[in-house]
């Protein structure tokens, strides 16, 4: 069995690969995260507070490179293509004084698609799908919503996506993935993993094997 067909297995998901350095970011804020509204791939903007968000993080990312004399020049910088991430990573870009369009995109850095859920609240579809959220209640890791994806889908398309990481990265991406792509880093169970706070306002640095915020 390879090592992605494995984490579709229950329990602890196999450790994948272990970048020297790699920078996660999680897009700013949107209307739709404020609202609790299913997002996945729906291209909804940054609202003023997400925009905050990124230039905050562009100024902490600046002052840990300064600090642990990192030239930005070395690294990677690597975005979903969805109009959010990249609003954050050109924001973030200019707050550490650099060109704002020289990053690359990557469609494997997609959020997660809630398929036909997406733009509802679960409160939305608590008469309608009742057994449907039942069973993504009982079963986070696995559930897929009607013309989605889940969890476990999510961990082969981000798994695929990490073993090609063979530089220091900065990455500006989606909650869902980093999720994915810290238990796949860190060996993490299934059930754990769906359940990981992504804050909105933090720098994820991954070295030495192991995750510290910034």
């Amino acid at each position: 069995m390879s090592t992605i067909q494995s984490a579709r297995e229950p329990g602890l998901l196999p450790k994948l690969h272990d970048p020297e350095l790699l920078i996660f970011i999680r897009h700013g804020q949107t209307d739709w995260n404020a609202e609790g509204r299913m997002q996945g791939q729906r291209d909804i903007p940054l609202n003023r507070t997400g925009e905050g968000q990124a230039t905050g993080n562009g100024e902490r990312l600046r002052a840990f490179f300064e600090i642990e004399n990192i030239d930005p020049a070395s690294l990677d910088f690597v975005s979903s293509p969805l109009d959010r991430t990249r609003a954050t990573m050109e924001l973030l870009r200019q707050a550490m004084g650099l060109e704002a369009a020289t990053y690359r995109l990557e469609d494997q850095l997609k959020e997660i698609t809630f398929g036909d859920w997406e733009g509802f609240t679960l409160e939305d579809l608590a008469d309608e799908e009742q057994d449907r959220l039942l069973h993504r209640k009982a079963d986070k890791w696995g559930f897929v919503p009607p013309n989605g994806e889940s969890y476990r889908m999510l961990a082969d398309r981000i798994g695929a996506w990490l073993k090609t990481v063979d530089k220091p990265s900065v990455v500006v991406s989606h909650g869902g993935v980093y999720r994915v792509m810290r238990g796949l880093l860190e060996g993490l169970d299934t059930v754990t993993v769906p359940k990981l706070d992504v804050p909105q306002d933090k720098v994820f640095v991954w070295r030495n094997s192991r995750f510290e915020e910034v």
